[in-house]
């Protein structure tokens, strides 16, 4: 009978056992299922990247990662006495540099970013971040504060070169601007909004962009010749480096195009050609040994072209030649128009002020002309500047035209929106010239106006003819058809200037 009881026993624990772990089976099935929704996060990303994606991210992390050490951060101490004239920033309300200095009151303080070039601790910057700075303080990635010492800088370029002590630094690799190309992706490197060591990353979206007035102020001569980037600079990102996947400096960032003091879409770099040429002239003499043409230019446009029989719209023409100068010695005139330089075709006139930047005094240049229908190839030896300040002007024009004064009248040319006038005896003293007629009137809007003609000038030539008088312009036109295209050549208090326009 125990025995029996023993074996009922032990069939219930065992048949205990089983549903038992069944039960838990079940629960553990049915718990997996109520919470299977509520899992958090996928077991997988979405998107495989593909190896070209994979090697883009991987190229702009190694970039990125080789290039900060050498990026560094400015700060600089101004007295007030040495501020800006404020009526300089006009231009500035849609080209801007790097802002606004931190504090109005006392000493001003402004920031900017560097880029060290040596390892002995030389960096490149903006001359806008360190001019007239009475202290100069670079703080290294490893957060090292470092006392700077300026060792040159040149207006012109916007560029500076300053030094600190200590070492060896991480310093940068010379890209080549041969191998630049729009649509490249570059990476942008600085401390915008005090914010060090940024990255960001963009294209290229322009190369030699040019007439941005961001440095006219200080002389015709400035060179702006920028890449132009979509990759966003900032206020702080000035005189830092504009990289190619490479890990190469391509370009120091300079400006950005605002209404709002902050990026809206496009950076301003200043070229690594010019940067190297600059750089290396500051460290050598501290002071730029640039040489310098002698000439006032202008690009060529479709009317131009179309006046000086070129099938294409390239070049520069020439307003003026420098009197004494090296490109008057060399045979140059007005209304010559420059295609090459070296063999190296110019398209635009801040082109041709770049490629004469990285040239230095005592150098000769071989420029290709277009005059009379025909490529000519002159001869240039370049000249300092200070040969070049004299100011431009053309041959007076000899003779009279034998009238009195009381009979000339005033001259209207209504199709092409501009009156000429005779001459009076101070307007001959005023704008050193015998003959010629004088611009009194420039319609709004008129033909005229739209070519670049302006009131208070003296027409010295039209359709490369020496304009004697009004009269002598008007016999001129005249005996041009609609849809012919002739050149002025005009003579202001501070500049000449050459306007082409079509007959109306």
């Amino acid at each position: 009978m125990a025995s029996n009881n023993i074996k009922k026993i032990g069939i219930i624990s065992v048949v205990g056992i089983i549903v038992l772990t069944i039960i838990i089976l079940f629960n553990t099935q049915l718990g997996s299922h109520l919470f299977a929704d509520d899992q958090i996060g996928a077991t997988k990303p979405p998107v495989a990247l593909n190896s070209y994606a994979k090697a883009i991210n991987e190229a702009l992390q190694e970039a990125s990662k080789a290039v900060i050490p050498s990026v560094v951060s400015i700060k600089v101490e101004i007295d007030r006495k040495q501020r800006e004239n404020p009526d300089r920033d006009m231009f500035r309300e849609f080209f801007r540099f790097f802002g606004e200095p931190f504090e109005d009151q006392g000493p001003r303080e402004a920031s900017g970013s560097g880029v060290i070039i040596s390892e002995s601790g030389y960096i490149v910057t903006n001359n806008h971040v360190i001019e007239n700075a009475s202290v100069i303080i670079v703080t290294t990635d490893d957060k090292k504060e470092h006392k700077a010492t300026l060792i040159g800088r040149d207006p012109l370029t916007d560029l500076a070169v300053i030094k600190i002590d200590g070492g060896p630094f991480p310093y940068v690799h010379f890209g080549n601007m041969d191998n630049v190309k729009i649509g490249e992706m570059v990476i942008a490197v600085g401390n915008p909004l005090g914010l060090n060591s940024t990255v960001t990353a963009g294209i290229i979206s322009a190369i030699g962009r040019g007439g941005l007035a961001l440095l006219r102020e200080r002389s015709p001569y400035a060179v702006e010749n920028f890449i132009q980037t979509d990759a966003a600079i900032n206020p702080g990102n000035s005189g830092g480096g504009l990289f190619n996947l490479e890990g190469s400096l391509i370009g120091i960032n300079t400006a950005i195009a605002t209404r709002t003091g902050t990026y809206i879409g496009y950076g301003f770099a200043i070229p690594i050609d010019l940067v190297k040429s600059v750089v290396l002239d500051l460290i050598d003499d501290g002071k730029i040994n640039r040489g310098y043409i002698g000439v006032q230019i202008r690009t060529i446009d479709e009317i131009i072209a179309k006046s000086v029989g070129l099938d294409k719209v390239e070049g520069v023409v020439v307003n003026d030649v420098v009197k004494k100068g090296p490109a008057e010695k060399a045979g140059i005139e007005p209304g010559d128009v420059i295609l090459e330089i070296d063999g190296n075709k110019v398209s635009s006139s801040n082109e041709l002020q770049s490629q004469v930047a990285k040239k230095r005094a005592g150098d000769k240049v071989t420029l290709t002309i277009w005059r009379d229908g025909k490529k000519i190839n002159k001869t240039v030896k370049l000249e300092p500047r200070d040969t070049d300040e004299e100011t431009a002007s053309n041959q007076t024009i000899p003779g009279e035209d034998g009238s009195s004064w009381e009979d000339k009248k005033e001259l209207k040319f209504d199709k092409l929106g501009f009156t000429v006038d005779y001459l009076t005896a101070n307007q001959k003293d005023d704008y050193k010239v015998e003959k010629g007629a004088f611009i009194s009137r420039v319609e709004r809007n008129s033909v005229a106006a739209n070519r670049g003609m302006a009131p208070n000038g003296v027409i010295v030539k039209a359709d490369k003819k020496d304009v004697a008088s009004p009269k002598e312009l008007k016999k001129i036109l005249d005996a041009k058809k609609t849809g012919d295209v002739v050149i002025f050549q005009i003579k202001y208090i501070d500049s000449n200037r050459i306007v082409a326009m079509e007959i109306q």
